[in-house]
């Protein structure tokens, strides 16, 4: 089995970004610096500064929180998947807004997701400024639930990870992942035998979070650092992202001591391609940033305690060069 055969058609998925992208930018004003396609909008708000805005879900992981009854750890997921698309410009969150929807409102399971929500927030100084929340019998059945966040970040010009920062040559490192974050789920699933609760557990763990992590790269060695991509629906696929005029060469693929047991569990079950496998899942790698210093940039995240490897390296060659 795979992605599309699991009921989810990433190409189906580009294909409507591509064909929405004409309408949304005719709602475009000067501000707009960047819009659909990266990993986050950028909006001009002065002559020194941006907002940087992103908005995202949890996607069908939420299924396997509402199978298990575990709801404390998926707000997390929530606020990662917005905050790690902002900091790839290099800003900084600044708040954040939720959508909770559900069949009905449960006091106790619902505040235990805002809790979670709230806790992400708090560990990385974004204010959770607001949100909505929507009680939709008919659309959703009594204890099913759907999330939704947006995050709002600010930048300086000067120090925006624009494409023009990424240039051939520079080395691509990549930052392990806590597991399979919120991507590919559809599949996994699938993939789950009933009786598997403790693996299914291990299959929640919670996205990390990026966003001090990179703060204290950016503040101690901005110059080395020239871009970042988030590693989310469509895997590797998302490194071009940060500068799709050039190429990205993987020469070093992730082993499974990059990726926790749960993951390569799944990996074999779903007896993929390698291609697919880096098409849908993250293979164990969160972010990846290109830069100039590796070592420099390894080191002082081994000293914050995070795994990383060198994947390989920017190319002239448009494109993803993986095998």
């Amino acid at each position: 089995m795979d992605y599309k055969q699991s009921g989810v058609d990433v190409e189906k998925g580009d294909l409507f970004v591509e064909k929405i992208k004409t309408f949304i930018g005719e709602t475009y004003t000067e501000n707009v610096v960047s819009g659909v396609g990266g990993f986050a909008a950028l909006y001009e708000i002065d002559n020194e500064r941006y907002l940087a805005a992103g908005t995202d879900g949890v996607g069908t992981k939420v299924k396997l929180s509402q199978e298990l009854n575990i709801h404390h750890t998926i707000g997390q997921d929530l606020v990662a998947m917005c905050v790690n698309d902002v900091i790839c410009t290099g800003a900084r969150p600044l708040f954040f807004l939720d959508y909770l929807a559900s069949g009905k409102l449960d006091l106790e399971i619902h505040s235990e997701l805002v809790k979670g929500i709230a806790r992400s927030c708090k560990e990385i100084g974004c204010a959770l400024i607001g949100g909505e929340t929507a009680e939709m019998p008919g659309v959703y059945d009594t204890g099913v639930y759907d999330l939704a966040g947006f995050c709002v970040g600010e930048v300086f010009k000067e120090n925006w990870l624009g494409p023009s920062k990424v240039k051939e040559g520079d080395t691509l490192v990549g930052i392990s992942s806590s597991g399979f974050h919120s991507n590919g789920y559809s599949l996994i699933r699938k993939l789950l035998k009933d009786h598997e609760i403790e693996l299914k557990k291990n299959l929640l763990t919670p996205t990390k979070i990026y966003v001090n992590q990179v703060q204290k790269l950016l503040k101690s060695q901005r110059s080395n650092i020239h871009g970042i991509s988030h590693i989310t629906g469509g895997g590797f696929h998302n490194i071009p992202r940060m500068n799709e005029e050039l190429g990205y060469e993987i020469t070093h693929l992730p082993g499974n001591e990059m990726r926790k047991e749960a993951m390569n569990i799944i990996i074999e079950r779903s007896k993929l391609s390698l291609e697919d496998l880096y098409e849908t899942f993250n293979m164990g790698i969160g972010l990846v940033i290109a830069c100039h210093d590796p070592e420099l940039l390894m080191n002082e995240l081994h000293q914050m305690n995070e795994k990383s490897m060198i994947l390989g390296e920017v190319i002239k060659q448009k494109g993803l060069k993986l095998f």
